[in-house]
């Protein structure tokens, strides 16, 4: 049966429809939005050596694993651990950080589209002060720009020295939009109607476009991939002409060379990676299992993560050259002080640098955070597919549309929390647990299982059947060795290291006074009180618990006689394991007959013994 429904998965019309789809998927919010953010919470221009180091050593050998993977087996997330059975919770714990990383995603589509709607007015609601806004600057460029003060005094002696400015865009955001609350002790509020409509429609857009599956968005992934990046260069052209602008682009590019010493920098740099390449989540690997089988992966793969990169760096020139000329607007010499970071930032510099322009700011608006909700619908799309998948895989007669449907529902309602005052708060909260740990220790799992415990060699082989050529060293010394171990080293800091977390220089509540407000399902109105911390550390919990759990699960029901034996076995490929068209699944038995009874020879020849052997397996050489 598993067979049968293997022969008939579709393929993409044609390899530019993957190539785009990929594109779309990791090209998106995390590169103008997380990216910028990161590096300015993490040094400006120190996070740059780290963060292309981090690329060659882990987010490229990562991402093209899961394209090979994937593309190997034509199976997604859950079903490729065939490969190491004991690990299939791997696939699992990936999966509920995918719908954790799902449900703040979301709101932040919500506040693209409210940003989107309100646009459409005749002056930018964000570009002037309005007369209750105290410490406010004008962000639009006008000959009568004003600055309204707190202090009656400074207004009549022109001494504002002391007066710690904000830009209209900043309080439009945090006032009018979130209207954020800078403790949540007392509970985190309820739901903003504005953006619970907003929230409403984004996961209509991603139920219309996910009911259909993969068949129809190799289509749209042209124009989701490609579009974003003209309305990018456009606001990069007027970012750098902006008065002030050099000196944030020096900020981001020059580099503190001391902050390479902080572990913490490198952990931030492996952990946008993986954000922006969506590795450890399972796109990728469901994309690339609809490829044809000798599909050309080694160069999307090159081409995705090379273009990924130079987006981020992009969106950061671009942000930097924007808080450059907003730190000259207010007087403010030092950058970092210039606007809080966090999901702020693109929503604070970047509609602020939109009502700089002289000629239809609004239309150029409308195009801005129109590419922006294109970002965002091409990722969760991908990410809300992988979720839908996984469970029609393991229901085969449930309607694709129904589950659909489902999830989008469910995504709906857990995306509430997050549209309520105090939602960034539990934004972070989610990020920081339920999707950045969660997906850093199976990211792990899923290296150590395909590498060391199915085995280097093995994986080599199959991708030199798959693609026709040896694996190099680069990519075998990169999964044996740096990868797995920079990651592990990364991780274990980390949580030694671990401090309370933080959303814009406060410390989360560590009471358990604090209750979501009147959350609304059906009739019933629930509250619910928790400890912020313990909340955090049970979805990292959850989350990292399936891989053990799984396992166990596997195990108790394939039992072969012991315990002990029933482990080992469970470490081996089952007979699922392999190319799911049969033809080219009875080739691959046989080159991995050849290349077995080759090597027994070699080993039975070669006097260095092991040593050599582990040496020939690295470097992949063929005498």
């Amino acid at each position: 049966e598993a067979q049968s429904a293997d022969k008939e998965r579709t393929n993409w019309s044609n390899g530019l429809e993957f190539l785009m789809s990929c594109i779309s998927v990791s090209v998106g919010l995390g590169n103008v939005w997380r990216f910028p953010f990161t590096a300015y919470e993490n040094g400006g221009g120190a996070f740059l050596i780290p963060y292309i180091i981090v690329l060659f050593l882990i987010g490229k050998p990562m991402y093209y694993l899961e394209m090979i993977i994937g593309q190997f087996t034509s199976q997604g997330t859950v079903k490729i651990w065939s490969i190491c059975p004991s690990f299939l919770g791997v696939g699992y714990g990936q999966a509920f950080a995918t719908i954790c990383i799902i449900t703040y995603y979301s709101s932040l589509l919500a506040l693209t589209l409210y940003y989107l709607f309100v646009s459409f007015q005749a002056e930018l609601p964000w570009s002037f002060c309005r007369e209750d806004w105290l410490n406010c600057v004008d962000s639009s460029p006008k000959d009568n720009q004003r600055a309204l003060y707190s202090n009656v005094s400074d207004l009549f002696t022109g001494d504002n020295s002391t007066v710690k400015l904000q830009s209209s865009s900043e309080i439009y955001f945090l006032n009018e939009v979130i209207k954020e609350k800078v403790d949540i002790s007392e509970g985190i509020g309820t739901p903003d109607w504005k953006l619970t409509i907003a929230l409403f429609v984004s996961w209509v857009v991603i139920f219309l476009v996910i009911m259909r599956g993969v068949k129809s968005s190799g289509k749209a992934a042209y124009f989701l991939a490609l579009f974003p990046y003209v309305v990018l260069f456009a606001l990069l052209g007027r970012a750098v002409t902006l008065e002030g602008a050099v000196d944030g682009i020096i900020f981001f590019l020059k580099p503190q060379w001391g902050e390479l010493l902080n572990p913490t920098v490198w952990k931030e740099a492996v952990v946008q990676c993986f954000f922006s390449l969506a590795v450890g989540c399972g796109p990728i690997i469901m994309f690339a299992s609809y490829n044809r089988f000798n599909h050309a992966i080694y160069r999307d793969a090159m081409i995705v993560t090379t273009l990924d990169t130079l987006t981020s760096l992009l969106g950061g020139i671009t942000i930097f050259a924007i808080l450059g000329n907003l730190a000259h607007n207010l007087k403010v010499e030092n950058i970092r002080d210039v606007v809080r970071s966090g999901t702020g930032l693109a929503f604070i510099s970047y509609p602020d640098a939109i009502s700089k322009f002289q000629a239809v700011p609004q239309l150029f608006s409308i195009l801005f955070f129109f590419m922006l909700f294109v970002l965002g619908i091409g990722s969760i799309v991908a990410l809300q597919s992988t979720i839908v998948t996984i469970i029609c895989d393991q229901f085969k007669s449930w309607k694709y549309w129904k589950v659909a449907l489902t999830t989008s529902i469910c995504g709906f309602l857990m995306g509430l929390v997050y549209v309520t005052p105090g939602g960034q708060w539990i934004l972070t909260l989610v990020d920081f647990y339920g999707g950045t740990y969660v997906v850093f220790i199976l990211a792990i799992f899923e290296l150590a299982g395909i590498v060391w415990i199915y085995g280097l060699q093995n994986l080599c082989d199959d991708i030199e059947f798959m693609c026709n050529k040896k694996v190099s060293f680069y990519w075998r010394i990169c999964w044996y060795f740096f990868t797995p171990v920079m990651m592990i080293v990364i991780f274990i800091y980390s949580m030694v290291t671990i401090q309370p977390i933080k959303y814009s220089e406060s410390y989360f509540p560590l009471s358990g006074d604090s209750e979501f407000q009147q959350i609304v399902f059906t009739t019933i109105s629930l509250q619910v009180c928790f400890h912020i911390a313990v909340a955090g550390w049970v979805l990292f919990a959850v989350g990292a618990a399936q891989f053990p759990l799984w396992g166990w699960w596997y195990i108790s029901k394939h039992s072969e006689g012991g315990l002990a034996k029933s482990f080992m076995a469970s470490l081996r490929p089952s007979e699922k394991w392999g190319p799911a068209n049969p033809e080219i699944r009875r080739d691959w038995l046989l080159f991995k007959s050849e290349m077995m009874a080759k090597r027994v020879a070699e080993a039975k020849s070669d006097k260095m013994g092991f040593f050599r052997q582990k040496l020939y397996n690295l470097c992949g050489s063929s005498g």
